[in-house]
């Protein structure tokens, strides 16, 4: 029998590639949680049945046990010697169901990731869901090696595959590690202290990352630079002369003077002499090379300076030009090529694009040159084109990308720039002026790169010893400026120079410090930092430099790479700069009045902030609803505050006060015609009231994520209190047809009514325009569904008899379940046995079997769209 095969890819476009490669087009293709691509084949010289498939990036996600996530029992001192997990991330836990179940009856495993070290990491998580790691054949298990999607390269990596790198894997656990645990501390910590202080922060978290915040730190030190620096009047002399046509501005070789007196007596002595004297002529051949090999941080740089695109939105796009087969891996530090290069073939892919064809023909005929020696760090070539393509093909911001990867490429093959570059020297009053004339003899690589091309200028004849009469003198005046803000493109050399981030995770670092409200993106993609970012960095300053300046993160990556190259303990690199950080923060936690203090001058109180809305349930005393980022409800009695759903509206629900605490209730509706409204208690939202409901639910908590405010978010759609009308248990209809979820009545939709699933986006319109639609403490026969109540509108009742009250469940009564409308999800079948409500047994859809959210002990209900 023909030993099977799984190989396992990154992404599901690239397992397409991989199998078409492979198969030569011909394979079967049946979908599972991402598709499976079946042929049969040779494998190391035996006939072997293939199968090809495919994760999403990271199977794991890194964060701490349950116990350590709810922001007020646990001190982030215990953070940095707490356990870790890894553990599936809900949205991805199918894949790793996926990967166990194709690997059944695999005697070999080919792994296809991407040829980075997260690639490496992946490469492990992989074995790990597919159980190859309990084999005693390790050699069963197979790393490829590739920079491309191209048949060619997919079959060399297929003909030369290795084992995959544990220290590489181990070098990305120890990062994830110390930058979950580092993170996490002082973010928790420092959004505590300051929004329970101040009410116009207008950021959701006040985040701290080993890489982020001295990213943050390059911007602001150039803002100090700019608020800082004092102007500086002045004075240059320029003559200017007439000769042979042509109407010259001398440069002065003194270039400038800040003293007015000094200029003037300069411009004297040369005006009293009139004339220039030509001192010498001076004629050189010179050349501007073509550039090496184009690596990710110059592409982000161009990306940014040039076409426009933020870096993140440049990486999306050259991922993507990569899965498709068109560029090699986006992701390398490296510009040489190796030896091995086939470059002759890759110019021939573009000899009939539309575009370029002709010069790179002219190559072909006339002869190419070899790059310039770049540097090999000894992970992937360059990035290059691999196949030809249009704009009609790839979409205007594609195309404008892969465009600059094939001229850049093709530049690089071209020969240099060559020009002659004259320079003529004058002296009059003994003052020494040029002036510097440039001809070119040989566009070269500009040719195709014309934004490199050198700016021509002609100068006239001139003869040594000749005297020119001065048309006219003038002395200029002008004031020194300060350096703009910082560019991202600036920013990119700036952390690459201090070793901040990787190739790979530079563009989301600087990602981070927008979306965080830290710095904004102004004209010509600057990087201004906002007066959070300002006061951050400055506290940072006060406090301990260490923690917003790139030496410590440069000295933690050395270590990494340490591990990545077998020479440093994983867990020896991971201890050590542990204690480094936790040494820090009790030392930052203790002074953190200092940094306070420069809050205290730039933000509001929160007690002079907001506006009146809701009672607190404890001193029965008005609370303030702060609507800036984060939003949350202040007591001011009790110095209390109240984290709410963020990204919407929120407003009182009818004075109704929560039995269980009484807090007024709130009404949060999301934004958009179709988005969901829900009540919440503020207490019971932040302090949810059974034991272990932010794990029993997964509800929506800060984390390590920082997605809402403090705490567990726990709204009334979740809440499964038996006697509370405003809970699931009363307001939940039935299981959801979609998900593990329930539907459940929006409170607020009236005249549309509807309910809604409080996991997924599953929308069900009720009947519309009645007067009032109600849950009843009844349950259906049929399926246990909630019985509801309908109060028809006298003149459009559905009802033979006229009659405007009707009861019933919305899958098994006829009138009812034909007045329902699906708006978001699959077809909503009536149900014809069992039992299903929200609360555990009913049947949604074709499934078979219904599951719900209401069943206590369910780990993957949350709310996650919120």
């Amino acid at each position: 029998m023909a030993p099977k095969v799984l190989m396992v890819a990154e992404k599901p476009s690239i397992a397409l590639s991989l199998a078409s490669a492979l198969s030569g087009g011909r394979m079967s293709t049946r979908r599972g949680s991402t598709e499976v691509h079946e042929f049969e084949g040779k494998f190391l010289g035996s006939h072997a049945y293939f199968k090809v498939t495919s994760v999403i990036g990271h199977v794991f996600s890194v964060d701490f046990p349950p116990k350590y996530q709810n922001w007020g029992a646990t001190d982030p001192m215990d953070l940095f010697e707490a356990p870790i997990l890894k553990a599936e991330a809900n949205p991805k836990a199918h894949i790793s169901r996926h990967l166990s179940q194709e690997a059944r009856g695999c005697g070999y495993l080919v792994l296809w990731l991407d040829c980075d070290r997260e690639g490496e990491n992946i490469c492990f998580e992989v074995i790990e869901c597919t159980g190859f790691r309990r084999k005693e054949a390790g050699q069963n298990v197979y790393r490829a090696r590739f920079s491309s999607v191209t048949e060619k390269d997919i079959l060399k990596a297929m003909d030369n595959l290795v084992e995959p790198n544990r220290d590489e894997a181990l070098a990305v656990d120890a990062r994830q590690e110390i930058d979950l645990k580092v993170g996490v501390a002082f973010t928790r910590f420092q959004t505590t202290y300051f929004q329970g202080k101040y009410g116009n922060l207008d950021s959701r978290v006040i985040s701290y990352g080993p890489c982020q915040t001295p990213t943050l730190g390059f911007c602001v030190q150039r803002y100090l630079q700019i608020t800082t620096f004092k102007p500086e009047k002045f004075w240059s002399l320029h003559p200017y002369i007439i000769h042979n046509g042509y109407e010259l501005q001398l440069e002065w070789d003194r270039n400038k003077l800040f003293d007015i007196d000094v200029a003037a007596m300069f411009q004297k002595l040369v005006a009293d002499d009139g004339a220039l004297e030509v001192t010498n002529l001076s004629t050189k051949e010179e050349s501007k090379s073509r550039p090496p090999g184009l690596n990710t941080v110059n592409l982000l740089k161009v990306a940014s300076s040039a076409l426009g695109f933020g870096p993140q939105t440049a990486m999306q796009l050259a991922e993507r030009l990569y899965t498709q087969g068109f560029i090699s891996y986006p992701r390398t530090e490296s510009t040489a090529y190796p030896s091995s290069f086939d470059f002759r073939g890759t110019l021939r892919a573009q000899q009939n694009n539309p575009t370029w064809g002709a010069y790179v023909g002219m190559l072909l005929v006339d002869g190419f040159q070899k790059p310039r020696l770049g540097t090999d760090v000894g992970d992937h070539p360059p990035i290059t084109p691999m196949l030809s393509a249009t704009e009609d093909m790839l979409g205007n911001d594609s195309w404008r990308l892969y465009q600059y990867i094939c001229q850049h490429f093709i530049g690089t093959v071209s020969p240099d720039c060559k020009y002659v570059r004259t320079k003529v020297e004058f002296t009059a009053g003994g003052e020494l002026f040029y002036s510097i004339g440039l001809h070119v003899t040989a566009k070269g690589f500009t040719s195709i790169m014309p934004w490199l091309a050198v700016n021509e200028k002609n100068l006239p004849q001139f003869t040594k010893g000749e005297k020119i009469k001065i048309a006219k003198l003038e002395l200029y005046e002008g004031i020194t400026s300060p350096p703009g803000y910082l560019s991202e493109s600036e920013l990119i050399s700036l952390m690459e120079k201090g070793g901040i981030g990787t190739d790979a995770s530079i563009p989301v670092h600087i990602n981070n410090i927008c979306e965080r409200n830290f710095v904004q993106v102004h004209a010509g993609r600057t990087l201004v930092p906002t007066t959070l970012g300002i006061t951050l960095i400055r506290g940072y300053q006060c406090i301990d430099p260490d923690l917003c300046l790139p030496d410590i993160r440069s000295f933690i990556e050395h270590q990494i790479t340490l591990i990545a190259k077998g020479q440093a303990d994983h867990f020896f690199v991971v201890q050590h700069v542990l204690q480094q950080f936790t040494r820090k923060y009790s030392y930052f936690v203790k002074q953190i009045e200092s940094m306070d203090a420069l809050f205290e001058a730039q933000f509001s109180p929160l007690a002079d902030s907001g506006r009146l809305l809701s009672k607190c349930g404890k001193c029965l005393r008005y609370m303030k609803y702060i609507s800036a980022q984060p939003s949350r409800l202040y007591c001011g009695t009790c110095e209390e505050v109240y984290y709410v759903p963020q990204n919407g509206t929120i407003k009182l629900y009818k004075e109704l006060v929560c039995p269980l605490d009484s807090f007024e209730l709130l009404i949060f509706s999301m934004a958009g015609p179709e988005g969901k409204s829900f009540p919440l208690c503020p207490y019971c939202y932040n302090n949810p009231p059974f034991e272990g409901i932010d794990t029993l639910f997964g509800a929506l908590k800060q984390g390590s994520s920082g997605k809402l405010g403090k705490g567990a978010g726990m709204p009334c759609f979740l809440c499964p209190h038996p006697t509370c009308r405003h809970s699931m248990i009363a307001q939940g209809v039935c299981a959801c047809p979609e998900c593990n979820g329930t539907l459940v009545l929006d409170p607020v939709s009236a005249p549309k009514w509807r309910v809604y699933c409080n996991m997924c986006n599953c929308l069900v319109f009720l009947p519309q325009g009645a007067h009032r639609i109600t849950t009843t403490r009844e349950r259906c026969p049929e399926c246990d569904s909630t019985i509801i109540e309908v109060d028809f509108n006298k003149k459009t009742t559905p009802l033979s008899d006229g009659a405007t009250l009707h009861a019933g469940c919305i899958l098994c009564d006829e009138l009812l379940h034909s007045l329902v409308e699906m708006k978001h999800g699959k077809s909503f079948f009536r149900r014809t046995g069992g039992r299903g409500r929200g609360r555990g047994r009913g049947r949604g859809r074709g499934r078979g079997r219904g599951r719900t959210s209401g069943k206590q002990g369910d780990p993957k209900m949350s709310f996650r769209d919120f």
